[in-house]
């Protein structure tokens, strides 16, 4: 049966995918075949670099074809070192130019959004400083996003997980960052479960994931959230440390992605995992992440949340 004739999922399960080698379709979507993935996401760009490399036309459609007719949504995540609260003038400009690149080539590959970090400022006397650069730099981008009418990705807006001086880690934060933006129609969220964690919202806790999905709706609004990264930590809650662990293999446990994937709040959200790819190990890796989480769903399915 065709995939667009069947239900949709109500969480598809991927992960990021590679496309180094045969590309979008040739490498990142047989390797998202391979592990069972359900959805992806892609650099289009040097993650730690600011080159903004064209895309190929032929083959950007293939992959917009390929993910309409297995159902397969797709996500860009824009490169590491964008940040519009940088006292660099230097810095602010390029991450202009790298953020429209990531938006433009997400609308040529049809996906559905595109996840950038939400960036810091260098101290944190700078913090209105830095908020003021986010609205004066970013919101024009949300101008050229309108422009790209109804099949424009979404700019989803990633926390991170504390570092320094962030100016977005805690959710409660996220109101303050989407205030700045007006509110845009077109912004939404990408959670990342480790960078909450490391935040300081403690999804492991009894009611935990409730309590970080009830301030993000807080401060953000219902629908926002868009896109969860699923990745477990390294390192405890409130640790402020990034450390991604494969599913079950640290400090916040299966039990909490049970309680995600039965929220309420997360219905119709993808899963995207970013954990380490340790698929040569049997039973580690994205097939192992991915079927896991496969579970999860299916118990969750059997017993939602209130």
């Amino acid at each position: 049966m065709n995939a667009a004739a069947l239900p949709p999922l109500r969480n598809p399960i991927g992960a990021h995918v590679p496309v180094a080698g045969r590309g979008l379709v040739g490498t990142g979507l047989a390797y998202n075949e391979r592990i069972g993935g359900e959805a992806v996401q892609v650099f289009v760009a040097n993650p730690r670099g600011w080159a903004t490399p064209a895309g190929n036309p032929a083959h950007d459609e293939a992959f917009r074809t390929a993910c309409a007719e297995q159902g397969i949504p797709a996500y860009v995540h824009a490169p590491y070192l964008i940040n519009f609260g940088s006292d660099s003038a230097a810095t602010r400009e390029r991450s202009t130019a790298s953020l429209r690149h990531s938006l433009l080539r997400g609308h040529a590959i049809g996906a559905l959004g595109v996840v950038v970090h939400t960036g810091s400022s260098i101290g944190a006397d700078r913090r209105a400083a830095a908020m003021a650069q986010v609205r004066r730099d970013l919101r024009p981008l949300l101008d050229e996003l309108d422009a790209l009418g109804d099949s424009a990705p979404w700019l989803l807006l990633e926390p991170t997980a504390g570092q320094g001086a962030s100016l977005c880690s805690r959710l409660d934060e996220l109101a303050e960052y989407l205030d700045a933006l007006d509110r845009h129609p077109r912004v939404g969220v990408c959670l990342d479960t480790c960078h909450a964690f490391a935040a300081g919202h403690d999804l492991a806790a009894p009611g935990g994931v409730a309590a970080a999905l009830d301030a993000l709706t807080d401060a953000a609004g219902p629908g926002r959230l868009r896109l969860i990264h699923a990745n477990d930590s390294k390192d405890v809650a409130g640790a402020r440390k990034d450390r991604h662990a494969n599913i079950d293999d640290g400090h916040i446990g299966a039990a909490a992605f049970r309680d995600l994937l039965a929220h309420p709040a997360t219905a119709g959200v993808p899963f995207i995992l970013e954990t380490p790819d340790r698929s040569a190990a049997p039973g580690f890796g994205h097939p192992a992440d991915v079927a896991l989480l496969k579970r999860l769903r299916a118990e969750a399915a059997e017993s939602p949340a209130g």
